[in-house]
């Protein structure tokens, strides 16, 4: 590992140094000292060119980004960074971002940053995220194993009158950037998931949405099928420039248990909490008292507290909501 500290200027602390030697790494961390401006954009560059001497074939080249994202020496827009980052990450060198310190954090500016240097986004708030982000789930964040991943769903008009993504407003792409793999989408990494929540209405339900009229010179016939949906993933592999695609087909009640899961119970409450955060049109009758509900009784084997840390999230957000 290398250190590369940027204040009014960048600058070099720690050459490439083996990680085994903790003596001389921990000196040079412990003699640091926070100062001057935010140079990030000359900050990111050097650290690139470090990672690029020292490049591994074979290994894991990445930049850690360690910042609030208030650059304001040098390159400091979102469109200069990402321009710069997108052609390093061609040679190879991936980038994760670790978001530090409040009141004027840019969290948009690093996601963005993440998303085109093939890594991923964390914020670090204290010791156990660090903990949970560096050491817990360490190689989900610091291992790409598919890059540009893109999930598109079609579902059955005989199964689904209409539907909704929940969230991923920041993710949704246009249908025809699903097979250009010019395109950049989002990375995973080694352990990671990734759960997308969908709110439908059977085909036959009431429906309240406006009508729209069917069309005069295109006409639609729908196959017959007993699929509820087709879902479709296009990935690379880090190296590659080509994607591969996998699709599937989920059929009715064959592979769905009676009884929902945790994982989706607790994704449930995760979703009402979030419409009821942001005041959504669609929250319907959500409330903090019901999305607390299901969040207690899907806590299941949390081995780590990381639901019951969210659960005391949102008991704080009822506390403090004083919206009627």
């Amino acid at each position: 590992m290398a250190i590369v500290v940027y204040a009014g200027a960048a600058g070099l602390v720690l050459d490439s140094t083996p990680c085994s030697d903790k003596k001389t790494i921990g000196a040079k961390i412990n003699g640091l000292q926070a100062g001057g401006s935010t140079a990030g954009g000359a900050g990111i560059k050097l650290a690139y060119k470090v990672a690029k001497e020292h490049f591994l074939e074979g290994g894991n080249n990445r930049v850690i980004l360690a910042t609030d994202g208030d650059f304001n020496v040098g390159a400091s827009s979102e469109g200069e960074l990402t321009r710069m980052i997108e052609e390093y990450r061609n040679d190879g060198i991936f980038l994760s971002v670790l978001g530090f310190g409040m009141g004027n954090i840019k969290d948009n500016k690093m996601e963005a940053l993440a998303d085109r240097g093939n890594g991923n986004y964390a914020y670090i708030d204290n010791a156990l995220e660090a903990k949970k982000v560096l050491v817990s789930q360490m190689a989900g964040t610091l291992h790409t194993i598919a890059k540009d991943v893109k999930i598109q769903v079609e579902f059955n008009p005989a199964k689904v009158k209409a539907y909704r993504l929940i969230g991923y407003e920041n993710r949704i792409l246009a249908d025809r950037d699903f097979n250009d793999d010019r395109k950049d989408a989002g990375d995973m990494g080694s352990g990671h998931s990734v759960t997308a929540l969908y709110e439908i209405i059977p085909a036959g339900a009431p429906d309240e949405s406006p009508a729209v009229d069917p069309l005069v010179y295109q006409q639609t016939q729908n196959v017959p099928s007993e699929d509820w949906l087709q879902i479709k993933v296009r990935y690379k592999e880090p190296r590659a420039d080509t994607s591969r695609l996998l699709t599937f087909q989920v059929q009715d009640g064959k592979h769905t248990p009676t009884i929902s899961s945790d994982n989706f119970r607790f994704a449930a409450a995760v979703a009402e909490y979030g419409m009821i955060l942001r005041n959504s049109e669609f929250k319907g009758q959500s409330s903090y008292a019901q999305a607390l509900t299901l969040a207690h009784g899907a806590r299941g084997n949390d081995v780590n507290g990381y639901r019951a840390e969210f659960i005391k999230l949102m008991e704080l957000s009822q506390i403090l909501d004083t919206r009627p």
